[in-house]
């Protein structure tokens, strides 16, 4: 969403950096591109100046500390960091639980911003961390919503009590009353309220979202906000929470490609801060929002905490330590494991999102766009036309058996023997790694990774004491 914006904050710095000693007026400068590139990206005017305005003074107040052969645009970029942060809503906040269970959340927000999908999302985010959530069907009025819910609290495996049908029966007030009651019976410790949306903020929204408020007396109400729609985002945000009010805000479809303004703005216009967002389709792509994260991602600097965080979950803890005792035992990496590997990495999401994580991946866009996404199924694929034995051992795959394995993956011969081989690289890799060799020439290291260490080096061979005959034919012939 945010790669337009990014582009424009990394010209700016890029223009600060090559000034060397800076001046009062780069710094004017800086800010003149910086407020430009956050009004194209739809940012609030009141967010743009109040913003340009900080980060101007406090630059001017750290210039005349900054001494010369320092590198003094890090010291300005650091400004805009930590005021991005602060704009986004200065640092993470959980949901506050009740003392007494269940914590009832209750989610409202205009019809299309993905709430329903939302309310299964944040079930199964808490449902992972051991919580017992329950969906409750409040939605009566747009068509099938009921059933939806069901459907998605089916995929995230958390129970939705829905006692009517909706589409227009049932009165959604004593739904949520008797839904958290029920809650209570089957001790499910967070409640989670799916309530109507409109297709725009409207008196009778407002007076159904206040009786489900005050009947039910949620411990958060949170407001999912579509981040695609812009401005739009923000004066329902601000109508929305002088009518019923609201704890926090929830951002969907963050994975878009709309210009992001509503993310920069709603935390600062609201004063609530932004708690969640959603970035994918799957009920997987969902995680606490964590300002100072998304203001390094907005700066170019990646995200290499939240990358982290999704590579922990993914990696079962046994599987890392099999392949640790295979590689100190002296077993060779096999398919087997690469395969395990692979289907780990699925987990995590898009290879494009994931590189989209890394410092710098503003400047690979046309690369990660570029990604092939299927190649990684292409590739299972291969494997899984493999037999046990052949996983284990490369060295019987024979041209015969190489032609099954590309019949039974769809794919060519050749693509089995390109394969193989980058596969028989790798495990040699390994091994010289293993062996105290470091890494083969030209084989660069993952970016954080120590240096691997090298084996001995070996003496340099003796140089022969080459005969200075007298005779010029013999010696060019003894130099050469």
């Amino acid at each position: 969403m945010f790669d337009s914006l990014s582009s424009k904050f990394a010209g700016a710095f890029s223009a600060l950096r090559s000034r060397g000693k800076i001046s009062e007026k780069d710094i004017d400068a800086t800010t003149a591109d910086i407020r430009q590139a956050l009004l194209e990206a739809d940012v609030a005017l009141e967010v743009v100046e109040s913003f340009t305005q900080a980060v101007h003074e406090k630059s001017l107040e750290v210039l005349p500390t900054l001494q010369s052969g320092t590198n003094q645009a890090q010291a300005i970029f650091d400004v805009v960091n930590k005021e991005l942060t602060q704009i986004l809503g200065g640092g993470a906040r959980r949901v506050r639980f009740a003392k007494s269970p269940p914590t009832v959340i209750m989610l409202a927000g205009l019809q299309g911003a993905g709430k329903t999908t939302l309310a299964a999302k944040l079930a199964k985010f808490y449902k992972d961390q051991g919580d017992t959530p329950i969906l409750i069907a409040s939605d009566l009025q747009r068509p099938n919503a009921v059933n939806q819910l069901q459907v998605v609290g089916q995929s995230a495996g958390v129970p939705v009590f829905a006692p009517e049908p909706g589409n227009g029966v049932g009165n959604p007030v004593k739904v949520a009353q008797d839904g958290i009651a029920f809650a209570k019976s089957k001790l499910h410790n967070i409640v989670i309220v799916d309530t109507a949306g409109r297709l725009g903020v409207d008196e009778e929204l407002m007076k159904e979202a206040i009786a489900i408020r005050d009947a039910v007396k949620p411990d958060e109400i949170l407001f999912v906000v579509d981040a695609m729609i812009g401005q739009d985002a923000v004066r329902t945000a601000k109508a929305f929470q002088d009518g019923v009010g609201f704890d926090g805000v929830v951002l969907t479809k963050l994975d878009g490609d709309a210009r992001g303004g509503a993310a920069l703005s709603i935390a600062a216009l609201t004063g609530r801060p932004i708690m969640f967002a959603s970035t994918g389709e799957k009920l997987s792509d969902f995680d606490i929002f964590y300002p100072e994260r998304m203001a390094s991602r907005i700066l170019g600097m990646g995200d290499v905490a939240t990358l982290a965080e999704q590579a922990k979950k993914a990696f079962d803890g046994d599987s890392a330590k099999k392949l640790e005792e295979k590689f100190i035992a002296g077993e060779d990496f096999t398919l087997d494991d690469f395969l395990e590997q692979i289907e780990a990495m699925s987990k995590m999401g898009s290879m494009g999102k994931l590189l989209g994580m890394l410092p710098g991946a503003g400047q690979m866009k046309k690369q990660i766009d570029n990604f092939d996404e299927s190649e990684i199924t292409r590739t299972k694929a291969i494997v899984q036309s493999m037999t046990p034995l052949e996983r284990r051992d490369l060295k019987v795959l024979n041209g015969s058996r190489r032609a099954r394995i590309a019949l039974g993956s769809g794919r060519k011969v050749s693509d089995v023997n390109a394969l193989v081989d980058k596969f028989s690289a790798a495990q040699k890799m390994m091994k010289q790694m293993r062996n105290g060799g470091g890494m083969p020439a030209g084989m660069a290291l993952p970016p954080g990774m120590p240096p691997m260490p090298q084996g001995p080096k070996k003496a340099a061979p003796i140089q022969k004491k080459k005969s200075k005959s007298g005779n010029p034919a013999k010696r060019a012939l003894e130099n050469g």
